[in-house]
């Protein structure tokens, strides 16, 4: 592979990476080896993003060095794809191509290829830990072997709402309860007169913005819509109540409901992974198996059931409850 038709690939694959729309993304570190003769230590310092649904894409910077010797030296950029990888739990796959310059050698410029896979963990909600096994080739000098590394990433989200069920035909069903029912079914489940008005004024605050549009990082002011954990905060406002801005700090206020769809009252948070990991979006119950948030649609009534088609969704990704007022 000769380093103008890599470079080539590179930037067609970097134009990818920065004109597409990102859900999540993220600064990593790797350092590998490559076993061949000699064996190489390989190091990247990269940037990552989310391009399409498990699809994303890295830009990166190399450094590569045989390991029986300090004469020669390669430097470098490089380009890649990856499918199931970003700050989700479980194996992923990977292939990209790199070019740059060398020292110690005649030649000026090498380039590269590889693809592999790996398997990513993620202990907190803002940091992933991976293994990988690739197989790496470089020319010139002519390398090729098998590459064993880790990595560790940092990673955030960059906007967009969280992804829809694939049901369109099927719309929610039935009307938000009225604040008067709210309040009774309060009341009912043993809440104090008081309770049951602040938290049926939560509701209505919420049910008051259905049909706002998804804002990433909106709290229904100028910008003029909410994302998940803004309605909930806004709506909880109204009453007095201060909650974190984001979904995974709202996550840990109050005190921790068992999960179970008989238990739960109006103004319990609900919270979501629709990633499989941790805590991605909140939502507000209402009652009667139905629950406001704000998603791509805006804000929104679902119903949370394991039956129905549009709610089974929501349903398989449901994580927690939490109560704020007793």
């Amino acid at each position: 592979m000769r380093f103008p038709r890599t470079g080539f690939t590179i930037l067609t694959l970097a134009s990818t990476i920065v004109a597409a729309g990102a859900q999540a993304q993220g600064i990593a570190f790797e350092a590998g080896r490559v076993i061949a003769d000699p064996d190489w230590s390989v190091y990247r310092l990269s940037y990552t993003q989310r391009l399409l649904g498990p699809l994303g894409g890295t830009l990166y910077g190399t450094y590569l060095r045989p390991r029986s010797t300090s004469d020669l030296d390669l430097y470098g950029v490089g380009a890649s794809l990856t499918l199931f990888q970003g700050g989700e739990p479980g194996p992923y796959f990977m292939g990209g191509v790199e070019g740059g310059a060398t020292s110690g050698v005649s030649e000026a410029v090498w380039s590269g290829w590889w693809a592999g896979a790996g398997f990513e963990v993620v202990p907190f909600n803002f940091l992933s830990l991976g293994v990988e096994g690739r197989w790496h080739a470089l020319s010139p000098p002519d390398v090729e072997g098998l590459e064993l590394g880790g990595r560790i990433q940092v990673f955030w989200s960059t906007g967009g709402p969280p992804p829809q069920p694939a049901y369109t035909e099927a719309k929610p069903a039935g009307p938000v309860p009225g604040q008067p029912d709210v309040r009774a079914d309060l009341v009912g489940a043993g809440a104090s007169a008081d309770v049951a008005d602040r938290l049926s004024g939560v509701v209505a605050a919420a049910t008051a913005a259905m049909g706002t549009p998804y804002v990433w990082g909106g709290t229904g002011g100028s910008d003029g819509g909410f994302d998940c954990s803004g309605l909930i905060q806004y709506a909880y406002g109204t009453q007095g109540i201060s909650l974190p801005r984001v979904s995974r700090d709202q996550a840990k206020v109050g005190r921790k409901i068992y999960k179970k769809l008989a238990g739960l009252r109006p103004g319990d948070i609900l919270t979501f992974s629709t990633r499989g990991g941790p805590v991605t979006h909140v939502g507000l119950y209402v009652g009667g198996g139905q629950f406001i948030h704000s998603a791509s649609r805006g804000v929104q009534l679902s119903r949370l059931s394991a039956d129905d088609p549009y709610g089974r969704w929501w349903w398989k990704r449901w994580v927690g409850v939490r109560r704020v007022l007793e």
